[in-house]
C-alpha cells in the first residue's frame, strides 16, 4: 500500500479488492478494457487516482492466460460508446462485453506502444494505472493462473453518484462508504 500511496502522492484507501482465478484447461479471456472506464460510469469515481495491485499467486507464464497491457495507453482516455445496463457487474466481472474499446483505437494503441505481457513468478506484484489497456487471453494449460488484486484510490477522489446514471455497483463489488485512509507504517525489515 506505501508504494501506491506514494505513486498517488497522498492518502488512499482501497475501493475494491477481488481474486482473479483462471484454472488449467478452463480459464476464460478477458476481453481488452480500461478499469477507469467502469470505476468512473459505474462506480462514480471523478477522474483518474485510481491504481491496480496485481499479487501473483501462482507463476503467470506466457502460456497461461496471464495479464496483457498496452503500456502507455493511460495517456489516452477512450470513451466506450452505449449505455451501461442495469446491474452490469452481474456479466461484465464474467465477460466484458461493453464498456470495452473499438477495434481501431486498440489497434493505434498497440502499434504506438506495443503489448507487454506481464510473466512473473509467484509472490511477484505489478502495479498499473486504472486507464491502461489490459486484457488476458483465456488459458488452456495444465497450469492454473491465479492473481489477488487491490485497487487503490485516493482518498480525494472517492466515489459519487455513477455517472451512468443509474443505482451503484454494491458494496462487495466497490468501496461507498468507507474512504479512511489507510495507516500505513514504516517499512520493517527482519
Amino acid at each position: 500500500a506505501a508504494i501506491a500511496s506514494f505513486i498517488l502522492d497522498g492518502d488512499i484507501y482501497v475501493h475494491q479488492s477481488r481474486m482473479n482465478f483462471k484454472p488449467g484447461f478452463t480459464g476464460k479471456e478477458f476481453y481488452w478494457h480500461s478499469d477507469f472506464e467502469t470505476w468512473h460510469v459505474e462506480d462514480g469515481l471523478p477522474r483518474m487516482r485510481t491504481l491496480s495491485c496485481s499479487v501473483l499467486l501462482t507463476d503467470n507464464e506466457p502460456h497461461n492466460g496471464p495479464l496483457m497491457l498496452i503500456p502507455g495507453s493511460h495517456r489516452h482516455y477512450i470513451h466506450c460508446v452505449g449505455a451501461t445496463p442495469e446491474n452490469h457487474y452481474e456479466k461484465s466481472l464474467r465477460k466484458q462485453e461493453l464498456g470495452v474499446p473499438d477495434h481501431d483505437s486498440l489497434t493505434r494503441l498497440a502499434e504506438r506502444y506495443g503489448i507487454d505481457t506481464a510473466t512473473a513468478p509467484a509472490g511477484s506484484v505489478l502495479f498499473f494505472d486504472c486507464n491502461t489497456m489490459h486484457g488476458s487471453n483465456g488459458n488452456i494449460t495444465p497450469s492454473a493462473r491465479s492473481n489477488l488484486f487491490y485497487v487503490y484510490n485516493h482518498v480525494d477522489n472517492a466515489a459519487q453518484a455513477p455517472f451512468c446514471g443509474l443505482a451503484p455497483r454494491p458494496d462487495f463489488v466497490a468501496e461507498r462508504e468507507d474512504f479512511t485512509p489507510l495507516q500505513i507504517r514504516p517499512q520493517q525489515y527482519l
